[in-house]
């Protein structure tokens, strides 16, 4: 987006807000003057000449920060009456009956699939015991007015634990606002994450949100139904809405009712936008919670995320991983050129840490972050991320309340003043490239789909893997079908990689009480965690397997006993089984040489309990025993 396109979305925005604040309306003023303020950060960013525009930005962020006691404190208008709801409902059937008729009688397209395509599409359409049909265009006439309030026939959505604690009733918008909306304007900084667990959707939702505000591309916006004539998703009184979402290989509706949870201050207990009145993070999510089976959602990641919201190809890169070559500068350089030509939508997302290292470093262990520009000054390198839960922020380099590196030049280039950032915590923040490589584990990438059929896009394939049951991690049982798409530019054989392993051995454990150490960064409880010992006889490929209940995050570590003869430097002391995720985790070695090796495996969380499988495979004889 230009620099001319920015200033005029911050008048606008300006103007709205003094509008709200003159009429008393106190909390959409706030909204627009948050607005108005960021658009002229990214006009500043993309070169604008206007006149005093730190100045203004300071001036609308003080007005932000003067009327947060006002809103606090401002009585809600009375909500509508029965008759007056009732007489919205009636308005919208009629204008959606006058709308149908334009439409006219003509036959729908009819989307053209193979046999083959056909039943492997009715086999993924169930997911978590509910059927989500591909979207063909007979869904634009999918219909939404009815006489009264619309209900899901799925019934309302599993709520989580943290949730239940909480929990005073479903309420439809119209229950706690007196005027309902869609959409105010598409922004990233307005979502906020609460209680359900879902930071990398939330993280994928600004992102997308970001990226739609700087491009004019609806990847949001055109997924939301019912829409006007406009294009522009709306609020509907009758409380039916259609969600497109890209799921196990194609675009798929998924129908929803408005009904949301609340706590018993009315406060809701999924995430939203700052202006309350808006609707769509709440229902977009509540869709997607939907298609994961409820909002006791355990989490995903950015990947699977971004490619339900847009269907971008995705790629993942890791930054701390023994098995990938990772280039700080030469990846910098593809994020920083792909990010501002628009070809690419990322996140970043912590590992591992203790609470102590989190605290210390205003991080969230094992979090997802949007990343919402990367700038280039005089040899620094930074990226702006906002924690999707809208406030706590990085307390390291270039912080706001770090005195020493920011120069006045960087905060000018930057349009960062540290004394205004210390006024409102809103969870976005500056780090260095170099911090974020440090104390961030991994990077998210979903590409544009039309560079590859451009000749200068980038040259390589991707494998894209979902169950047919939706991500195995985030199903009630674990998927056994899967479908794969593959993205390329050239021709190329498709065909089943025969397994190596012929070996299986199945440990069983139970870890109670001073048994379940948690994670090596417990260090005086890691020593409790069981130990198993094996050996090899032989050279040759291992893949080890450890299952368990969903609600704990597990892994492992593989350690090098003894080994017959010399490894060289193909040798290894220690492998681990990567990021800790729900209930299952693998670690899969191409050449292992043959001798004594210990596995410890363990629950990311100390005094965790529960059954737990082990499964070694491999194609030389193996013999496992547990030490005590």
């Amino acid at each position: 987006m230009d620099a001319s396109a920015l200033e005029l979305d911050a008048v606008k925005f300006a103007q709205l807000a003094v509008q709200r604040d003159q009429s008393g309306r106190y909390q959409e003023a706030v909204f627009y003057y948050k607005e108005a303020a960021q658009a002229l950060i990214y006009a500043g960013m993309a070169g604008s000449n206007l006149e005093n525009i730190q100045e203004k930005i300071n001036e609308y962020l003080e007005r932000v920060q003067a009327l947060h006691s006002a809103v606090q404190c401002q009585n809600t208008d009375p909500l509508k009456s029965k008759q007056q709801l009732d007489l919205e409902r009636a308005h919208f059937l009629v204008t959606q009956a006058f709308d149908e008729d334009d439409k006219g009688n003509a036959e729908e397209a009819v989307e053209l699939y193979t046999a083959e395509e056909i039943e492997v599409l009715r086999k993924t359409s169930k997911i978590n015991g509910i059927e989500y049909v591909p979207f063909m265009s007979v869904d634009l006439r999918e219909r939404f007015a009815f006489p009264m309030p619309f209900s899901d026939k799925c019934g309302k959505l599993p709520l989580s634990p943290k949730q239940k604690a909480m929990f005073a009733r479903w309420v439809r918008p119209d229950d706690i606002t007196n005027n309902p909306t869609m959409i105010y304007t598409v922004s990233s900084f307005s979502i906020k994450q609460t209680i359900v667990s879902d930071c990398s959707f939330v993280a994928s939702l600004a992102i997308s949100a970001a990226y739609e505000r700087r491009y004019n591309k609806k990847l949001i916006t055109s997924i939301i139904y019912p829409q006007n004539k406009k294009g522009e998703p709306e609020y509907n009184p009758c409380g039916k809405y259609m969600v497109k979402l890209h799921i196990n290989g194609v675009p798929r509706k998924v129908i929803i009712d408005d009904q949301l949870p609340v706590d018993h201050s009315g406060e809701l207990l999924c995430s939203y936008s700052n202006n309350k009145n808006e609707l769509w993070v709440s229902l977009i999510e509540k869709a997607y919670m939907k298609v994961m089976g409820g909002y006791d959602f355990p989490g995903s990641n950015s990947n699977i995320d971004l490619h339900a919201l847009t269907g971008w190809i995705p790629e993942r890169i890791a930054m701390h991983s023994d098995n990938q070559a990772f280039n700080k500068d030469s990846t910098f350089r593809m994020l920083y050129q792909r990010f501002h030509k628009g070809d690419v939508l990322i996140t970043t997302a912590t590992g591992v840490m203790s609470e102590e290292e989190g605290e210390k470093w205003g991080l969230v262990p094992t979090h997802a972050y949007a990343v919402l520009d990367i700038r280039e000054y005089k040899g620094l390198r930074f990226l702006q991320l906002k924690n999707p839960w809208s406030h706590l922020r990085w307390k390291g380099r270039y912080s706001e309340h770090d005195t020493r590196n920011w120069t006045l030049d960087l905060q000018k280039y930057l349009n960062f003043d540290p004394k205004t950032a210390q006024k409102i915590d809103n969870g976005i923040f500056w780090i260095s490239w170099e911090d974020l490589c440090q104390y961030y584990d991994v990077i998210y990438l979903s590409w544009n789909p039309s560079l590859f059929k451009e000749s200068t896009c980038i040259h390589r394939m991707t494998l894209h893997t979902i169950g047919s049951s939706s991500p195995w991690w985030c199903t009630r049982q674990m998927a056994k079908e899967f479908t794969t798409q593959v993205y390329s530019l050239c021709k190329f054989t498709f065909s089943k990689i025969p397994t190596p392993y012929t070996t299986s051995k199945r440990v069983n454990g139970q870890w109670k009480g001073h048994s379940a150490g948690g994670c090596g960064n417990f260090r005086d409880t890691y020593k409790n965690n069981p130990m198993y010992q094996f050996q090899l006889d032989k050279t040759g490929p291992l893949l080890i397997e450890l299952r368990g209940p969903r609600q704990y995050s597990v892994g492992f570590e593989l350690i090098t006993v003894s080994t017959v003869g010399d490894p060289g430097s193909h040798g290894f002391q220690k492998k681990s089984s990567g990021d800790y995720r729900c209930g299952f985790c693998y670690l899969e070695v191409e050449n292992v040489f043959a001798g004594v090796y210990n596995v410890i495996p363990t629950t990311f969380l100390p005094q965790q309990e529960g059954p737990f499988f082990l499964d070694f495979n491999s194609t030389s004889a193996l013999k496992v025993s547990q030490l005590q």
